[in-house]
């Protein structure tokens, strides 16, 4: 059995090496030496095996087995290939000939070559080596040929069998000369300003038309771009133009001749640009999921990291994955602009912040003279620290407080905040994947006043440093209210009296309108004093009565 598997290898290998340069044949045909003039025919034999006589066994029956493919050519672009098949036999008064047997995947049934030797010869050469070669069985490119070699009469155990792979159109002599190989060759140039190929066709098949298309190549299959055109064979210069919307790895050139199941060939002009592969990532602001689909496959390295300003973008931990599928994802991902995506393959690393715009930011800290300003959109608990930092070394939190935040806060500063070195941590906790913001070199109105004796207090707690005073928003409103009111009470005094002025300056309301008007009504009220009407028109009406009803007469009329 190792024995087998040795002499696979072997043969598999030459075959290969002659697809380079293969054997060309004017006929096929069955050769024997010494002169022996054998005969070879189909043969289909169902007949059992004969039991083997003694000194008969593969080992000294057949020697140095060979198998090889050559090319039967009838004319440019014409050729086919044939399966060769060369053994060393040592005849003997039971042997009467050879049967050679192949059979490929499809085939329903063996099919075998009857090399048979004349009696004549047979008696003269027994004992004798013989060689026998046949060439006449026609293969195709890349195919897998089982072979069997059995004595005639076929004689149980006297058997040899191997498996042969017949050279695959990866061969130039094969893609040059046998049809199921010609591919045609492709050449391009790139104008990048146009996004256009100029593709030219060279060694196509000469009586068929031509296909080109762009397309996409993922895993075993190209999807098709739009960009294809059919180049005739009458035309004389077999060249076109197809135009590119962005020039990805994967995007290929294709071409095939017009037949049926004709082979392709594909070449790809943007395969060194990965950069353009970093694209097409998405996030999901309600369920704060990160995801990236690669247009084109890749060996690739994903992980998020934070990027403060220009600085290098610093992995968080357990956030690294390998793209095994064709969609990577993140889950609870706190969408903010210092988080990046690092992409890392064999020919280095690039860096891309989805956040960047600050679109989709759910929280921020900002300063706002002496307080530190939280808002954010969603309800989330954040964790804040005051920290030190000395030189180049990291911050080390001294003092934690949780925060639950669901609009905005205010964070009273007190001056120590603003004193050099003095740092505050944020870091979002209810999500997986968050940076840590570090605010620095705070600012404050009194910090020049509150130096000096600053430098002489010692650290306080955390609650010294920090102030929590909710910021109600509802009050924007009312105030607003307020101010809408009060201008329309302005407004109504002014007309008020600018109506009064005018009309005591006519002559209305005076002291007398206003006498008899107040006698009347009283008359009118109590009939039983009607001997007491001078009285009452004789006494005069206070000035500040008459003043009030001029006022009210006033403000019923507006």
């Amino acid at each position: 059995m190792i024995s087998t598997i040795i002499l696979m290898v072997s043969l598999y290998g030459l075959s290969l090496a002659q697809g380079e340069g293969m054997e060309r044949i004017q006929e096929c045909k069955t050769r024997c030496s010494k002169g022996l003039q054998c005969k070879s025919k189909t043969h289909y034999s169902f007949a059992p095996c004969r039991t083997q006589k003694a000194g008969l066994n593969t080992s000294v029956v057949f020697h140095n087995v060979s198998l090889s493919t050559v090319m039967r050519c009838e004319g440019k672009q014409k050729c086919s290939l044939h399966f060769r098949v060369h053994t060393a036999l040592q005849l003997s008064e039971h042997i009467h000939g050879v049967s050679i047997c192949t059979v490929t995947a499809g085939m329903m049934l063996e099919i075998c070559r009857l090399v048979s030797f004349p009696r004549v010869a047979r008696e003269r050469l027994e004992g004798q080596q013989l060689e026998v070669q046949n060439d006449c069985s026609e293969v195709w490119p890349g195919q897998y040929v089982h072979v069997t070699l059995k004595t005639n009469p076929s004689y149980c155990g006297v058997t040899w069998t191997s498996t042969y792979q017949v050279p695959e159109c990866s061969s130039r002599d094969l893609r040059s000369n046998i049809p199921e190989c010609i591919t045609g060759r492709l050449a391009y140039t790139v104008d990048s300003d146009r996004k256009e190929l100029a593709v030219s066709v060279s060694d196509m098949l000469e009586d068929k038309d031509y296909h080109l298309r762009l397309c996409h190549r993922k895993a075993y299959t190209c999807r098709d771009t739009g960009a294809n055109t059919l180049i005739r064979k009458e035309d004389v210069l077999k060249n076109t133009t197809l135009q590119y919307s962005t020039p990805l790895p994967c995007l290929c050139i294709e071409g095939w001749s017009a037949t049926s199941d004709a082979p392709r060939v594909q070449v790809f002009p943007f395969r060194d640009h990965l950069e353009e592969l970093w694209s097409g990532i998405n996030f999901d602001p309600v369920e704060e999921l990160l995801s990236w689909e690669p247009v084109c496959p890749v060996s690739v390295v994903i992980s998020l990291c934070q990027k403060p300003g220009n600085n290098e973008c610093d992995d968080l931990a357990g956030s690294s994955q390998t793209l095994n599928r064709e969609k990577i994802t993140f889950s609870t991902v706190d969408p903010h602009p210092q988080l990046c995506i690092k992409f890392t393959t064999d020919s280095g690393s690039w860096i891309r912040c989805p956040f960047a715009d600050g679109n989709f930011q759910a929280w921020d800290l900002g300063v706002d003279q002496q307080r530190l300003v939280l808002t954010s959109r969603v309800r989330a608990p954040l964790s804040l620290h005051v920290c030190v930092k000395t030189g180049t070394s990291a911050c080390h939190p001294e003092h934690t407080l949780p925060v639950h935040v669901e609009k905005s806060a205010h964070l009273n500063l007190t001056v120590d905040v603003c004193l050099p070195n003095t740092c505050v941590q944020v870091k979002r906790l209810n999500v997986k994947y968050a940076v840590t913001i570090l605010h620095c070199h705070i600012r404050c109105l009194d910090q020049a006043d509150a130096r000096a004796p600053a430098m002489v207090r010692q650290i306080p707690t955390l609650q010294g440093y920090l102030e929590l005073t909710w910021v109600v928003v509802p009050a924007v409103a009312c105030l607003t209210a307020a101010v809408i009111v009060a201008a329309l009470v302005v407004k109504a005094l002014l007309t008020v009296h600018q109506r009064r002025h005018r009309k005591g300056r006519d002559g209305v309301c005076t002291l007398k309108q206003q006498t008899e008007s107040h006698a009347v009504a009283v008359d009118r009220a109590t009939p039983g004093l009607q001997d007491q009407t001078t009285l009452h028109k004789e006494i005069p009406m206070p000035y500040t009565l008459q003043f009030e009803n001029c006022e009210r007469a006033n403000l019923l009329q507006f």
